[in-house]
């Protein structure tokens, strides 16, 4: 039976086309970036490349602007912590959406025990930040706002450039979580007014173990982890070079192939939605229309998402997911399907399917075929 492959939000494979390119770094081309010498500068040269190729897909001022590290969650860590630190002076108060990411709300949780003040911003049954709401609780002491571009969970587009003229009214600065949406829709830090913005290398078909931060001009960071100062003193710590090198890669390809692509995933997307909500009980969450090209979220009345995930496995080998892959260890409902205003047992039954390059419209039958039969198994099961 063929795998169907629709967790692309939490994993996604390696593009041959990155492996191809970046290989020579495993081998042939081994140097410290740090090092004088040719096989270190030649090692340097591959890192600059990679950085352009990332500034490049966000239109970023230029390369210099771009900070590697070895993960989103340590980006959204360095972006928050590194600037609500260092600025203490312009206020001790930080922000973010009911929906972001762990990686973004811990950090922010931390700051509270270093006596700043924690506010969040609700969204609405969609996902949509509330922007009264916006208003009022970002206030001149209010160092870094976290709102993320689109959420991994439930697909919702964020109006960037809306909550960017808000946030920058009241002086703080922006921090913008892109990795659910880089390489699906076209991103522009300069016009959308974003501060600071993280990308990951897996979530753009890269190698694993590889981000980046982007850092607006002129706007200081206080490093979180120091050491050898790479990384403009930022981030110390050798580069992975070839995570970074595939990062780059990734993200030139994903910058040019992202206006076809996305228009095919968005037909094999609708399609899956139109299917999946015809079954009784079947509800769609997040934004009907202002969501990411590739993504479908569900949820299902009377039945546990974590049996849907391991029925659609093990009886048609096809992977989906039930929130985010960082949360579904944890026996709690997803913190994002109560933040639209989902009951417990309404946010229990959850499940998400992420499109990617893999996926064809002649899957979509088969898909909707199991689901169906996902669903009425395990509620003949169910004893609600």
């Amino acid at each position: 039976m063929e795998r169907i492959y629709l967790d692309h939000a939490s994993s996604m494979p390696i593009d041959p086309r990155v492996v191809k390119f970046a290989e020579m770094y495993l081998e042939g081309t081994f140097g410290n970036p740090s090092s004088l010498h040719s096989v270190g500068l030649a090692a340097r040269r591959a890192v600059e490349e990679a950085r352009k190729k990332i500034a490049e897909l966000i239109n970023a001022e230029n390369e210099t602007f771009i900070i590697f590290t070895s993960s989103a969650t340590e980006a959204n860590n360095l972006a928050i912590k590194g600037t609500a630190l260092r600025n203490i002076d312009k206020g001790k108060k930080v922000a973010a959406s009911a929906i972001e990411h762990i990686s973004v709300l811990n950090p922010m949780k931390e700051l509270q025990k270093s006596g700043f003040e924690f506010s969040i911003i609700p969204v609405d049954s969609t996902g949509m930040v509330d922007m009264k709401k916006l208003k009022e609780l970002v206030t001149t002491d209010t160092t870094v706002t976290s709102i993320m571009y689109a959420n991994n969970e439930i697909g919702t587009i964020e109006p960037i450039r809306e909550i960017s003229a808000i946030v920058h009214e009241k002086g703080s600065y922006l921090h913008v979580d892109a990795a659910a949406a880089a390489g699906r829709i076209p991103i522009d830090v300069q016009k959308d007014g974003i501060d600071l913005l993280t990308l990951s290398s897996n979530d753009l078909y890269g190698p694993q173990g590889a981000a980046a931060l982007y850092i607006k001009p002129r706007l200081r960071l206080q490093p979180i982890m120091p050491g050898g100062g790479q990384e403009r003193g930022l981030r110390s710590g050798t580069e992975n070079l070839f995570a970074i090198a595939g990062m780059g890669e990734a993200a030139k390809i994903a910058g040019k192939e992202m206006p076809r692509e996305s228009d095919r995933l968005r037909a094999i997307r609708d399609k899956l939605i139109d299917g999946i909500k015809k079954i009784d009980e079947a509800y769609l969450t997040g934004h009907p229309t202002q969501r990411l090209p590739h993504h479908a979220s569900f949820r299902f009345s009377r039945i546990e998402g974590e049996s849907i995930l391991l029925n659609m496995d093990t009886m048609y080998h096809i992977q989906v997911s039930t929130g985010s892959a960082c949360t579904s260890r944890t026996l709690e409902p997803s913190h994002v399907l109560l933040a639209i205003g989902l009951k417990h047992e309404e946010a229990h039954g959850s499940m998400v399917m992420t499109l990617g390059r893999s996926n064809s419209m002649e899957q979509i039958p088969m898909v909707i075929k199991a689901v169906k039969g996902t669903v009425q198994r395990l509620r003949e099961l169910s004893p609600l």
